[in-house]
């Protein structure tokens, strides 16, 4: 059966769906935006960013894409997304390219077996992208987790490529969580919905790691406070 699921044609299937379910949100959510005007100073002062957003709120990233980001003068030269090279990451991967966006494959070492699935390789294409004037979004808990909790990966790609990274959260409330190590959102369509872009994490020389990944972290949960704050408020009016 999983050898069915994970087939190239399922897979391809699959992205088509979750494309559709992606775009259905999109239109049909009410949204509520906050931040983008500080946002878009950021993005118009750097010839590149990173875009962070926790995984559970993947199938509603787009959505500020479409709406927002995409519409900001001074458009990146290329758009990426960094994807888990795991086989439940293809759909996704295959489902972002129909907007438009590009998939950098590839996850974080496996902590217990130390096997590297992709990450040097992923790290270093993310890189040439930002170098060349490009943006990537990445989400820093993921693939593996723990939930909300930020990894070392856009902090090392941001002090490499002199990037900025902009905290985006993205809630639609009702919604259903699943039991996963995320609590990944599944949101539903004709709801309330809040975007909100975070205060930007800008690396100065000789800044230190941990206090940069603390700072994405912080910043990147009060970001998702006001969201759902925003998103409840405006389902009870």
């Amino acid at each position: 059966m999983k050898a069915i699921f994970r087939s190239a044609f399922v897979t391809s299937l699959l992205g088509w769906v979750i494309w559709a379910y992606m775009a259905l949100c999109n239109r049909t959510i009410r949204w509520t935006v906050e931040g983008d005007e500080e946002a878009l100073k950021v993005w118009l002062g750097y010839p590149n960013i990173i875009v962070a957003a926790w995984h559970s709120t993947i199938l509603l990233l787009p959505s500020g894409w479409n709406r927002i980001i995409q519409k900001w003068p001074q458009q990146k030269t290329r758009s990426a997304m960094l994807i888990s090279l795991s086989k439940d990451g293809e759909p996704v991967a295959k489902a972002i390219k129909h907007l438009g966006l590009e998939a950098v494959r590839g996850s974080s070492t496996h902590k217990r077996k130390k096997r590297d699935k992709g990450g040097m390789k992923a790290l270093a294409e993310a890189l040439r992208i930002l170098k060349n004037g490009g943006g990537i979004c990445i989400t820093p808990d993921g693939p593996r987790g723990p939930a909300e909790i930020a990894q070392n990966g856009p902090i090392i790609m941001a002090q490499r490529a002199d990037a900025p990274i902009l905290p985006y959260a993205i809630v639609s409330s009702p919604r259903h969580r699943l039991n996963t190590w995320d609590g990944f959102r599944i949101p539903y369509p004709f709801t309330r919905g809040a975007l909100v872009f975070g205060e930007a994490v800008i690396p100065a020389p000789g800044d230190d790691r941990e206090t940069l990944r603390l700072r994405l972290e912080t910043n990147l949960r009060v970001a998702m406070e006001r969201a759902e704050t925003l998103a409840q408020k405006k389902g009870r009016s």
